[in-house]
């Protein structure tokens, strides 16, 4: 297999571990973190000037998410996640008592929470879509459009987190508002791993720069349809509360570190300097690959997934695994291997979702596959 050649000396990861599941917390590169650091110092010598100041920088990186995405400056904002995201979208969309908020059992946990929260509050009800790990897209279109009535608002993911599946958004989209129910567009892994992922007209669509784009952590973007634009507001209350314009509503959060937001484009150039159209063919390649040496090594295989996302995988477990204590057996991996993965479960079964990005490399995968069925035997 021919990969490009792995960049670890972009980041400060520890070099004697083995970093696997970048699809929870990602990793910053070397260059931004830097760029942090001479911020922090910047607005530390001079906290007044830092905040007179900040509304510009804000503007200038706000615009560059914005053009990465491939998406209306004006509809798109920026909050600190994607639950905080889709928790706006709940916010701002009109649910009425005895309506039904609509989302499937692949949503993340958080958003789950916050659906919940908010049909608590104004006595709607949530409804969990079951949909199959290898359901294909006609499939997956067809089991949510059937719970589409009384709808006040759908929920789906565009590459669900604890699944590793590429949801058809482009045909939820269009079966939503055939239906005349708004969508929310939860894209979480999206960016960096689809090309425009907020362009198919959702009503609602966030996503986390943090993951692929190895952007600071709590930077992600909020895509807001025109409609909807002049409802939408920040989860904190402060000065920008009547300010006409979307975007710049978000910015002013009073105290908030806004270093995080300022240096996210830096990590966008850190991504055009290791050709990313080129690398992310060869990181699924490489995540590829590094399934089949697991699954072997596991005597299991590989989950069968539609439209796998491009640099995740899913490796069945074997049957005797329990993930109850799902927790416990993570850190003993870290302790004993010295290697950070993930583990979910789906329908009963239990995986290993491996990542892969620009500072990995073959050996990283080989090593696991050596030593995890020794701790999990």
């Amino acid at each position: 297999m021919t990969v490009l050649t792995p960049r670890p000396d972009l980041w400060t990861l520890d070099p004697d571990v083995l970093h696997l599941n970048h699809g929870s917390y990602g990793a910053v590169p070397r260059r931004t973190q830097e760029l942090m650091a001479r911020l922090r110092t910047e607005m530390d010598a001079n906290p007044m000037v830092w905040f007179r100041t900040v509304a510009d920088r804000l503007t200038t990186s706000r615009l560059a998410l914005a053009s990465y995405l491939d998406t209306d400056p004006d509809g798109f904002a920026l909050v600190a996640n994607a639950s905080a995201g889709v928790t706006v979208a709940l916010h701002t969309l009109p649910i009425p008592a005895g309506s039904r908020i609509v989302l499937t059992d692949h949503a993340y946990g958080a958003v789950r929470y916050a659906a919940e929260r908010i049909a608590k509050d104004r006595g709607a009800e949530v409804v969990n879509v079951g949909i199959p790990l290898e359901a294909d897209d006609e499939t997956v279109v067809a089991l949510i459009a059937r719970h589409l009535g009384k709808a006040s608002v759908l929920i789906v993911d565009q590459i669900t987190s604890g699944t590793a599946k590429v949801f058809p958004i482009d045909a939820l989209v269009a079966a939503a508002h055939e239906h005349g129910v708004p969508i929310v567009v939860d894209g979480a892994h999206a960016p960096a791993l689809i090309d425009a992922p907020a362009a198919a007209g959702a009503d609602f669509w966030t996503g986390n720069f943090h993951k692929w784009p190895a952007a600071p952590r709590a930077t992600a973007g909020l895509v807001v349809a025109e409609r909807w634009r002049s409802a939408a507001k920040p989860l904190i209350v402060s000065w920008s509360e009547y300010d006409e314009r979307m975007p710049e509503r978000f910015d002013s959060q009073g105290t908030y570190d806004y270093v995080p937001w300022i240096a996210a484009p830096e990590s966008l150039r850190v991504l055009a300097d290791l050709n990313w159209p080129t690398r992310r063919p060869q990181l699924t390649g490489l995540v590829e690959e590094g399934a089949r040496i697991l699954a072997k090594a596991l005597g299991t295989g590989i989950a069968e997934v539609v439209h796998p996302p491009a640099t995740m995988r899913l490796v069945e477990l074997p049957s005797s695994v329990d993930l109850s204590g799902g927790e416990a057996l993570k850190m003993r991996v870290s302790r004993e291997l010295k290697a950070e993965i993930t583990l979910t479960g789906f329908e009963g079964r239990g995986f290993v979702r491996l990542s892969a990005h620009a500072y990995n490399s073959p050996a990283d995968y080989e090593k696991l596959s050596e030593g995890l069925p020794r701790v999990l035997a």
